[in-house]
């Protein structure tokens, strides 16, 4: 929806105070994002909601956040570490897995929650005007808490196999950049999609499952892809950067990924712009639909 503002008077036609008009927008609209600003407040707060929400009435709390990644790694390590051989030679495959596995978790959860977050928070979308980008990204923010409680058991991991933090420790900020980025590039398209058409919400585990297996989380791109044709496809997949990113910049991992993080991030981009058209767009049918 789009907002116009006039100037209406006061009763007693002594001040003028601002009215706000909101319209159904038409066509292609700009995306307004200075909306966001003016709502960081409201952001907060329902990220804030979205935290609690999840570890309200909860037994373990936050340790989920260092359950979930750890014991996948324990399983992947058994099975595609020790029995497939899978992980590079001459480094552990546990602290190398984790180290993928540890922002792979934050993404699967930033976009599984920002796809249903239009749903989850209809009630809020049929009372009230606010830019309705503050929703998907709330819930995108809110599991970036586990990804940092996550990241501190990465730490003590290094420290044992033997691996401490180099300056390229600092490119971890940009690939945490990038994959909320392409977590709330998706989640934007989904969200707008779940909206008009409810089987979405059960069409998004089943893509992440599938996206993970496509991602080299339990096994090495460069090892399996040599071609550099090829591996600058399969770089297409905007996690693909990230996953090999996160493992040069914590353990010194060569080749360098610089390539896979370009075309990953160019990938990322794209999507990111068109889902804020596209949701920009369809966001008029909201409160009409949900």
């Amino acid at each position: 929806m789009n907002d116009g503002s006039s100037m209406a008077s006061v009763a007693n036609g002594s001040t003028p105070v601002p009215v706000l008009r909101i319209e159904p927008s038409r066509g292609w609209v700009s995306l307004k994002l200075r909306e966001l600003w003016e709502y960081r407040e409201l952001l907060y707060f329902l990220t804030w909601r979205d935290i609690k929400v999840r570890y309200k009435q909860s037994v373990l709390g936050v340790s989920w956040a260092i359950i979930q990644p750890f014991v996948s790694m324990v399983v992947f390590t058994v099975f595609f570490g020790k029995l497939a051989n899978l992980g590079p030679e001459g480094v552990p495959y546990p602290i190398w897995n984790y180290a993928a596995m540890v922002v792979w978790t934050y993404f699967a959860f930033a976009l599984t929650q920002s796809s249903n977050s239009l749903v989850t928070s209809s009630a809020l979308l049929k009372k009230i005007y606010f830019p309705r980008l503050v929703v998907p990204i709330a819930a995108t923010l809110s599991g970036l808490v586990d990804f940092f409680i996550a990241m501190a058991v990465l730490i003590p991991m290094m420290l044992f196999y033997g691996y401490a933090p180099t300056l390229n420790t600092l490119w971890l900020i940009p690939l945490i950049l990038l994959t909320f980025v392409t977590a709330f590039g998706v989640g934007l398209w989904f969200s707008a999609l779940n909206v008009q058409f409810r089987d979405v919400k059960h069409g998004v585990p089943f893509l992440v499952q599938i996206w993970f297996f496509a991602t080299p989380i339990v096994y090495s791109a460069t090892d399996r892809i040599t071609d550099p044709k090829w591996l600058a496809i399969y770089s297409l997949n905007p996690m693909v950067g990230v996953s090999e990113g996160f493992r040069w910049a914590l353990l010194g991992l060569e080749p360098h990924p610089g390539p896979m993080i370009l075309v990953s991030a160019v990938v990322s981009a794209t999507i990111f712009v068109g889902g804020l058209f596209y949701f920009r767009r369809m966001e008029k049918t909201f409160a009409d639909v949900v």
